[in-house]
C-alpha cells in the first residue's frame, strides 16, 4: 500500500489539503485529528475535564470509535453517534490538544490508524504521522503557515458556518496549541527528517494540493 503522511500545526489546512489530494489520487483519507477531537468530546460529554488524565483514561475502555466513509466523506462515529460536526467546534480543538498529550490515548488510537494504512492506499494527516504513526510512509510532508494566516483562515471558516468567534481569541488559541503540541513529552509536533516542507502562508489551497499530488504521482 502507498502511504502519504502530512503533518503540521493546527489550522495549517492539513485536513482540506489531504482530503482533496486523496480524492485526486484515489486514496482513502484518514483524518487523525478527528479521532483525538472525538476523545476530547467524549470526555466533555461525561463532564470530565480534558486535562484530567485519570478521568480521560478511565473512559477509554468503554469508548467505541469508528471512521465511516459515506458518499466519499469521512464521518466519525463515537459510541454510535455521528459527531462529525461537533468535533469541529473551537472547544473540541483545545480538548484534542489536551488528550493527545496522554500516552494512553495515543496507544488507544495507534492500532486503528495503522490498520487502515496496511489495508488501503491512504493519506493521513496529523501531528506525528511521519515520525510515529507511519514512520515508513513512502511520502512525507510538513504543511505549515504563519499563526496569523492560520487564525484568519479559521476565522473565515467558522464565520461561514454561522459560528460567532473572535479573531484575537482564535490567534491566541493557535499560538497556545502550537506550544502545547510541540512541547508535549509524548510524540511532540515536529517535522520528520525526510519530510518535504510546504509553507502555505502565501499559497492557495489548490497550490498546496498540487504540490503534494504532483510529487506522489511523479514518483509513484
Amino acid at each position: 500500500m502507498i502511504n502519504v503522511a502530512i503533518d503540521g500545526p493546527a489550522g495549517a489546512g492539513k485536513s482540506s489539503v489531504a482530503k482533496a489530494a486523496a480524492k485526486k489520487l484515489g486514496f482513502i483519507y484518514v483524518d487523525t485529528g478527528a479521532l483525538y477531537r472525538s476523545i476530547g468530546v467524549n470526555a466533555m460529554k461525561h463532564a470530565v475535564p480534558t486535562d484530567d488524565h485519570t478521568g480521560v483514561i478511565a473512559l477509554l475502555p468503554e469508548t467505541q470509535l469508528e471512521l465511516r466513509y459515506i458518499d466519499g466523506s469521512q464521518r466519525v462515529i463515537l459510541n454510535g453517534e455521528d459527531v462529525s460536526e461537533e468535533i469541529r467546534l473551537p472547544e473540541a480543538s483545545m480538548a484534542a490538544s489536551n488528550v493527545s498529550a496522554m500516552p494512553e490515548v495515543r496507544t488507544f488510537l495507534l492500532d486503528l490508524q495503522r490498520d487502515m494504512a496496511k489495508k488501503n492506499n491512504v493519506i493521513m494527516d496529523g501531528r506525528d504521522i511521519g515520525t510515529v504513526i507511519l514512520p515508513d510512509a513512502q511520502y512525507k510532508f510538513f504543511l505549515t503557515a504563519s499563526p496569523e494566516v492560520r487564525a484568519d483562515r479559521r476565522y473565515k471558516e467558522l464565520k461561514e458556518k454561522g459560528i460567532d468567534v473572535d479573531y484575537q481569541e482564535l490567534l491566541q488559541e493557535i499560538i497556545q496549541r502550537d506550544y502545547n503540541d510541540s512541547h508535549r513529552a509524548t510524540a511532540p509536533l515536529k517535522q520528520a527528517d525526510d519530510a518535504i516542507l510546504i509553507d502555505s502562508s502565501n499559497m492557495t489551497i489548490e497550490e498546496s494540493i498540487d504540490a503534494i499530488v504532483r510529487r506522489v504521482q511523479v514518483e509513484a
